[in-house]
């Protein structure tokens, strides 16, 4: 009998296991992101930016910025990225307006998570260690030399790469 529960517990929590896996996968694809129709706001401004559209054809989708890799601080973000799907449910972000009404708010709470982070999803692609400092203008060159020293990350001069803030997102 003990023996049948310890297969059954281990049957369980292997499919317990997969199936956690399974959705923290699903629940970072780009369809699951738009599934609300407010992120296909969002996701219109990135295909017209260098993220959505480049001679490299290299394409950067939400959870490539929006979702950290380690497992402890993917969680963490997962858990907070709650708020969002109860926005949508609970219709305080669920038009185009009442998403231009608090696009602000979440552009700042995501900026902030991002600062406080050092970038880090933005250096998953983005490697400054290999960067070619000779090859990028004065200023950009003059500003990477000098960025671990002056206490600035990716998205403190980077702030709008993806979603244009002085731009509406009429749809």
């Amino acid at each position: 009998m003990k023996l049948k529960l310890i297969v059954v517990g281990i049957i369980v929590g292997a499919l317990s296991l997969w199936f956690f896996s399974f959705t923290l996968e699903k629940t970072n694809e780009q369809s699951f992101c738009v599934s609300c129709h407010e992120m296909e706001i969002p996701k219109e401004r990135l295909m017209t930016s260098f993220h959505g559209k480049n001679k490299l054809g290299i394409v950067a989708e939400c959870s490539d910025c929006h979702v950290p890799k380690p497992f402890f601080a993917k969680m963490a973000r997962k858990i907070s990225a709650a708020r969002e799907v109860w926005g949508h449910m609970l219709g305080i972000i669920d038009t185009p307006e009442k998403y231009e009404a608090h696009k602000s708010v979440m552009r700042e709470r995501e900026l902030g998570r991002m600062i406080a982070n050092d970038s880090a999803e933005c250096r998953n692609c983005h490697n400054s260690e290999v960067w070619d400092l000779d090859d990028q203008g004065r200023k950009a060159r003059k500003e990477h030399e000098s960025m671990a020293d002056s206490g600035k990350t990716c998205v403190s001069c980077h702030d709008d790469i993806a979603h244009a803030i002085e731009e509406s997102f009429d749809m």
